[in-house]
């Protein structure tokens, strides 16, 4: 305090002394100082201490608390800190420098009239700040006597709660005590009473068992009584209290004994009343008693007979259908049902009579599932389930067993598996290059009959009636493997989700026996059924006849003009996917698409290309001279037929993707069994991944053909369309003079007594004839869709050569074309062009470049020089209308083209 207040009394001293400078700033500093000291005045004392020198000092001073809101007036050069710092930043004061630095009395008057400012401005704001100290001071007067009033309060109230409330709480606490006491023993008497309801009804329930059983026999009132009995909690059952009052003098024993041998005997009972109604062939007597175990407490025992009289039936059945060649279709209570009588060497006898005993099964699981769920209990019908598929098993096997062994399956795999194939292996070797390729092939062994498919040891057709009875009965089993799995689900499950395999099926004897003997020989004949179909559509490969190039000798037959190998194939092809889809099994789509498609690519598409490179292959007999013209048409034909495979395969993908299409033949593009792939394939999973096999046929397919197309159409270019184009080139342009004036022109068509509209077309007519007499007849024989591929090669080569010849005439005065030239060249190649392209408008835009080329040669002095205005402006494509194909450089040499004048 003493040093604010000498602070403030010494500034105050020095405005009165204006010459004592010195004085002046140790004032200032004094102020600083006291400033940033930091005394707390939270405690009483300091508050006594603050108000006492408040008094005192009231004018001029003011406490030190106060300090903390005043760092604001500091010298922002000093940062606040109390540090010998402050005294540097003090001498680095500009005004005090400035007097220690005076050389003047004019100069120490400035500075010193600047520290009066200060000085001033500092008083101020320090008086200020002590005013309102005092408001301060109220403040927390005020706050000490409230703090004083609300601590007698508190006394006060702690006082109520000890003497007014205690007793209250103590006759709360009694009160719920002696409640709960009240509710304990409710309980206690309800529970009495429910022990002696129960005990009443055992009672009841034991006298009733012992009364139906006696002389009325009643079974159902007897099994009732069970029933009731056995929901009553066993440890009341086995109780002392009812140890005591249930027994009488005519039941003397214990309740759970007298209920467990009335089981016991009731058990025996209906076990035997059921086989006797069995015997007797009586379903209602069967359905009476088979009701009865679940009540008893043998659920199990009435299940276990029930599944060894199902699978009785089942196996009576079946060993009837394989004895006598009868199939009944019925269920386990319908033995007297019609019969269908079937030969035993039927084609089809054991796909059938797999067929009746799956069928058998499955009315079996419909018919009584219901009965067995409702009596007892859900998800007990699985039981049944795997009883009946143990017996499956049995049956099913010697089905699948006699099958083979009466078709010879295993001879068949060993004929298949070791036959040649001599055709499709002879065509490929080395020695047959040079072959040649007559309307018909020959047999690569001469003298032998190409159309005896059985000159190898394996006949198609019986291999064809193996694999057709294969399919139906997979096709049975994925049917009968799907019902299960729809009864193996549980309860609760959407209807839309995928079908999971049950573990009753995928660990069955059937199971692994159908997968040895169905599906491993389903797919070993399918590979060899689709390769000798292959080798055989070529060995019976028949051409079209009557095809010609000359446009005066008319075709007899209709396009496509294909092979018949194609469509032969394509049919086996769609036929073999089709029976494989009806089969439902992964494992077979798995082994047998994959295998169509290595063999499309390789012998299929293989035998084309040994075709076409070796047999028909368009070279000219003499060099320089043209193919001859048979060539040029089976090679046109055998480039139709990649195209028309590679569609047919794709009309028979999508109709099978997206059943409803057109198949090859113009029929659906599935059959029933495949006109849904999700019917077809309902397990987890399997829909997409034969989707994923389908779509990967047909890109494989898809690829390998294209590129074999893509190649023959440009040997097809090269050695037939553009030799024949030179001629017609030559010629068209023959008289063609663009560096000739108009005058010229028309003194040369008077000197040669032409007509000048004759001479000015005569550039588009040549071609046009020459172009008719080459591209039509080609354009005849092929599809749309590859003469389109032959007019793009085309249409490409001769706007290179034509821009070729464009710039030709660029950059020389003595060779460049006259201004009348050059709109007659534009004239004559947009002739050309329209030849070409007509009927395909696309075809222009390979000519592009040479009509850009022709238009900006042939541009005014004053559109050139607007373009190169806006060129030079920095103008982008398409600014101007135009979107360029040429460079800024191209367009300047185009300019060269017309010589100037």
């Amino acid at each position: 305090m003493s040093a604010l207040s000498n602070g403030v009394d010494t500034t105050a001293s020095s405005s009165k002394m204006p010459s004592t400078a010195p004085t002046s700033t140790a004032a200032r500093g004094a102020i600083s100082n006291s400033i940033t000291t930091t005394i707390p005045f939270s405690s009483n004392s300091s508050l006594n201490t603050a108000n006492a020198t408040n008094k005192s000092h009231a004018k001029t001073t003011a406490p030190l608390s106060l300090q903390l809101p005043l760092r604001s007036i500091t010298n922002p050069q000093n940062g606040g800190d109390n540090h010998p710092a402050t005294a540097a930043a003090a001498a680095g004061d500009p005004a005090s420098a400035a007097l220690r630095t005076a050389s003047s009395s004019s100069d120490i008057s400035a500075a010193l009239a600047t520290l009066h400012v200060r000085e001033a401005s500092l008083t101020s704001r320090l008086s200020s700040v002590l005013a309102s100290h005092q408001d301060l001071a109220r403040s927390l007067s005020r706050l000490d006597n409230l703090r004083a009033g609300l601590g007698s309060q508190v006394i006060a109230a702690r006082s109520v709660s000890n003497n007014m409330l205690a007793g209250a709480a103590d006759t709360a606490s009694h009160l719920s005590s002696r409640v709960r006491q009240l509710d304990l023993e409710k309980q206690r008497v309800e529970d009495t009473l429910r022990v002696v309801e129960l005990v009443a009804e055992l009672k009841a329930c034991v006298a009733g068992v012992v009364g139906s059983m006696g002389a009325p026999q009643d079974w159902e009132a007897a099994a009732g009584y069970i029933a009731r009995a056995a929901r009553v909690p066993e440890e009341i059952v086995r109780s002392g209290f009812a140890a005591a009052v249930v027994p009488t003098v005519e039941v003397p024993d214990a309740p759970w004994v007298t209920l467990e041998n009335a089981r016991e005997s009731l058990c025996v009972l209906f076990l035997r009343e059921f086989w006797k109604a069995a015997k007797e062939d009586d379903p209602a007597k069967i359905t009476r008693f088979f009701k009865l175990f679940p009540l008893i407490g043998r659920g199990d025992v009435g299940l276990d007979a029930y599944g060894q009289y199902v699978c009785q039936g089942v196996a009576n059945r079946a060993r009837a259908i394989l004895k006598d060649g009868v199939g009944v279709v019925g269920g386990a209570a319908n033995a007297n049902a019609p019969a269908t009588l079937r030969p035993k060497k039927d084609g089809i006898f054991y796909a059938n009579a797999l067929n009746l005993l799956f069928g058998h099964i499955t009315q079996i699981v419909d018919g009584h599932g219901g009965l067995v769920e409702r009596h007892y209990g859900g998800g007990k019908m699985i039981k049944v389930i795997e009883r009946l598929q143990g017996e499956a098993d049995v049956q099913g096997g010697i089905i699948v067993d006699s099958w083979s062994d009466e078709r010879g399956v295993d001879r068949a795999l060993t004929d298949v598996k070791s036959y040649p194939f001599s055709f499709l292996v002879q065509s490929f070797l080395p020695q047959n290059r040079g072959f040649g390729a007559p309307p018909r092939l020959n047999s690569p062994a001469p003298g032998t009959d190409g159309r005896n498919s059985e000159d190898e040891g394996v006949s198609m057709r019986e291999v064809d009636a193996l694999l057709s009875e294969i399919a139906i009965m997979l096709s049975r089993w994925s049917a009968y493997s799907q019902l299960l799995a729809q009864k193996c689900m549980e309860s609760g499950v959407p209807e839309d989700v995928p079908l999971t395999m049950p573990e009753v099926l995928t660990k069955s004897n059937l199971n692994r026996k159908v997968s040895g003997k169905l599906i491993m020989p389903y797919n070993v004949l399918t590979t060899f059924f689709f390769r000798r179909s292959v080798e055989k559509a070529f060995q019976l490969d028949e051409w079209p006849t009557g095809l010609s190039l000359r446009m005066s000798k008319p075709i007899d037959s209709s396009p496509p003009f294909i092979i018949s190998a194609v469509e032969d194939v394509m049919y086996i092809a769609n036929t073999v996917i089709i029976r494989s889809i009806s089969t439902s099994q992964r494992g077979v789509i798995d082994s047998v698409l994959p295998t169509i498609s290595s063999l499309l690519g390789s012998d299929f598409v293989g035998m084309i290309q040994r075709k076409m490179r070796d047999e028909c292959y368009p070279k000219p007999v003499i060099q320089g001279g043209f193919p001859p013209e048979d060539k040029i048409v089976q090679f046109i034909v055998l480039i139709n037929s990649l195209d028309m495979a590679e569609e047919y395969l794709t009309r028979i993908i999508t109709g099978i993707l997206t059943p409803g299409e057109q198949s090859v033949n113009g029929g659906t593009g599935a059959s029933s069994q495949a006109s849904s792939l999700k019917n077809s394939f309902p397990f987890k999973n399997d829909l997409k991944e034969v989707t994923i096999r389908l779509n990967n046929l047909h890109h494989s397919f898809t690829a390998k053909a294209t590129e074999l197309l893509s190649e023959g159409i440009k040997v097809l270019f090269s050695q037939v369309v553009r030799p024949r184009l030179r001629p017609i080139l030559s010629d068209t342009f023959r008289d063609a003079d663009y560096t000739m004036t108009e005058e010229e022109l028309l003194d040369l068509c008077a000197g040669n007594d032409e007509n000048e509209d004759d001479v000015l077309e005569q550039v588009t007519r040549r071609f046009e004839e020459g172009w008719d007499a080459l591209m039509k007849p080609i354009a005849r024989l092929m599809t749309s869709k590859t003469f389109s591929t032959v007019l793009d090669h085309t249409a490409q080569h001769l706007a290179r050569w034509l821009e070729k010849r464009v710039w030709s005439y660029a950059g020389s005065q003595t060779r460049g074309a006259s201004p009348y030239g050059a709109i007659r060249m534009e004239r004559d190649f947009s002739g050309i062009i329209g030849t070409i392209s007509k009927g395909n408008y696309a075809v222009r835009e390979v000519f592009g470049r040479t009509l850009q080329i022709l238009m900006v040669a042939n541009m005014e002095d004053e559109e050139w020089e607007e373009l190169i205005v806006t060129d030079g402006a920095g103008g982008e494509d398409g600014e101007d209308g135009m979107l360029w194909v040429l460079s800024e450089d191209e367009r300047r040499k185009a300019r060269t083209i017309v010589r100037v004048a």
